[in-house]
């Protein structure tokens, strides 16, 4: 009788997959994920199929940790301000836990490694923006989600590109404080016609000099 492939050995593998291509990267050969695995190339491919198969596999395992990872930061919370939890979540996500996957995803939007993922770029904006609109949507504002999704997305890859986490964190926060300023109850403003006829109405009560 032929061997029977065991789920739980083929989903501990994969974990061992993810964990080390967040740590040092997609590989270009199976023998580093091997390694981390405890077991062979051979047993790789029996498993998986292919290289590449586990290497989609292993993106999508580690797209779905981040998902739930950053969902749970972004989702809005009854005894906090959503802005201070976008404040908190901004700082998750760029911070030791967060940056793996940042790294990870901005290098497949750029390289050769989205033929792993071809639909990848739209999945990457698409994916964020219903938990972001929801968050805004607990401060009356759901419109503002694509912003806020945008100045994220924005922000991450100027770490990418120059490694300045101070400078995006200051950038986040002065962005947090214009958008506070913009979701503020705003004053009531009176049509002209309104106020016109108010101050006709003070000028007649007004007592004679």
């Amino acid at each position: 009788m032929g061997r029977h492939k065991q789920p739980e050995i083929r989903d501990r593998i994969l974990d061992a997959c993810v964990d080390h291509a967040l740590t040092h990267g997609l590989p270009d050969r199976l023998e580093p994920f091997a390694t981390a695995s405890g077991t062979s190339t051979r047993m790789l491919i029996y498993h998986f199929g292919s290289r590449d198969a586990l290497l989609r596999e292993t993106l999508g395992r580690a797209r779905r940790r981040q998902r739930d990872f950053f969902g749970d930061l972004v989702a809005p919370r009854s005894d906090e301000p959503y802005l201070s939890t976008l404040r908190r979540a901004w700082r998750a996500m760029t911070g030791p836990v967060g940056r793996p996957y940042l790294s990870m995803f901005g290098k497949l939007r750029e390289n050769a490694e989205q033929q792993l993922w071809p639909g990848f770029r739209r999945e990457a904006t698409t994916d964020w923006l219903g938990p972001l609109e929801d968050g805004m949507r607990s401060i009356g504002r759901p419109e503002l989600g694509t912003l806020v999704l945008a100045v994220i997305r924005g922000l991450v890859m100027d770490i990418e590109a120059t490694g300045d986490v101070a400078r995006a964190d200051q950038g986040f926060d002065d962005f947090l404080a214009a958008l506070a300023g913009d979701t503020a109850p705003r004053s009531r403003v009176l049509p002209a016609e309104s106020a016109a006829d108010t101050s006709a109405t003070r000028a007649t009560t007004q007592p004679s000099a």
